[in-house]
């Protein structure tokens, strides 16, 4: 048996501190190129008997603007971002759609900024397909298509780079506020702003040469075994989130109601300039919020970070979440 001493220790450092030093070469040496990449990003847990697997789409991190909130400045958006251990003026925004498999459905949940920002962004963003693929789920085995808005990030993923459909087989659901509201020529008409006029366009970019086949639906229905819309305006006018129930078991999955949790969570009174009206998203924020307080329901936000599960509660003002640890097993 192999007896290990002090001097033992110190003699063999020694021997290899002197082979080193002749040149000779030792196993111990070798190493390998770093990798440069990420492990494919997907999670999964359950709710009740319901399994959901988190898809990341990857993040994008831009130098924000002045008005990046429109009702504080840029220091005080500055000093929240160093209490949350964040860059100063750059914002990393998440991309976390998710894929619910429920009673012989699977239902993808928002698709991500889509498979074109992917080329662009060198694979930075736009993601979702290829961990999509890592986590052994078939595109072509999709049945539904939810989407929560009409914000790129959200509804961009739906097409393919040479404008195909990237669910072929997928009943493709959209909320009826925003359709109504954004496929209106007359509203298209009477926008203002390049945002705006972006979003408008944006739109018509993934559902017309999809033949604008979507159905339209409503909140308070159930829209596959389990999944459930909820009204949540604000965002958009027609902005839906969806609650996720299978027994005593509940996820919230709230898409946009905030934005990284340590912008619009920690503070629900801060207006993006993402939201197409500040104080209707406000009202909306804080009434989800409380909600999720009370009754101590999971949230599944698409812009916390990765895999983006979390539970909330009430601080000061505000909100404060605490992401729920990676659990091994499902």
């Amino acid at each position: 048996m192999i007896e290990l001493t002090r001097r033992n220790l110190l003699s063999g450092t020694a021997a290899a501190t002197a082979a080193l030093s002749l040149g000779m070469p030792l196993a111990a040496r070798a190493s390998a190129p770093p990798v440069g990449r990420q492990n494919a990003g997907f999670y999964r847990y359950k709710v009740g008997d319901i399994e959901v697997t988190v898809v990341t789409d990857g993040s994008n991190t831009f130098k924000f603007a002045d008005n990046h909130i429109t009702n504080k400045s840029r220091e005080e958006l500055n000093k929240a971002l160093e209490e949350a251990h964040q860059a100063k003026d750059l914002m990393t925004t998440p991309y976390n759609p998710i894929v619910v498999n429920t009673s012989g459905k699977l239902v993808v949940i928002d698709t991500g900024t889509g498979e074109a920002a992917y080329e662009r962004s060198k694979g930075v963003t736009g993601q979702f397909q290829t961990n999509l693929k890592a986590a052994g789920i078939d595109r072509n085995a999709v049945d539904m298509v939810i989407i929560s808005h009409f914000h790129g990030d959200h509804i961009n993923g739906l097409i393919t780079p040479d404008k195909k459909l990237a669910y072929p087989n997928a009943e493709i659901l959209v909320p009826a506020g925003d359709w109504k509201f954004f496929m209106d020529d007359g509203e298209m008409s009477r926008a203002t702003g390049d945002r705006m006029k972006t979003v408008f366009k944006g739109v018509r970019d993934v559902f017309d040469p999809i033949g604008r086949k979507v159905t339209p639906y409503e909140a308070g229905k159930e829209l596959a075994p389990g999944i459930t819309s909820v009204a949540t305006p604000g965002h958009t006018p027609g902005h839906t989130s969806h609650v996720i129930a299978s027994g005593n078991a509940k996820v919230y999955v709230q898409a946009d109601v905030t934005h990284v949790p340590w912008v619009n969570a920690r503070h629900p009174d801060w207006h993006v300039f993402y939201d197409q009206d500040g104080a209707v998203a406000e009202a909306t924020r804080r009434k989800v919020y409380d909600m999720l307080v009370a009754e101590r329901m999971l949230v599944q936000g698409f812009h916390y970070p990765f895999p983006s599960l979390a539970y909330v509660e009430k601080t000061g003002g505000g909100y404060r979440e605490t992401m729920v640890p990676w659990n091994p097993s499902i």
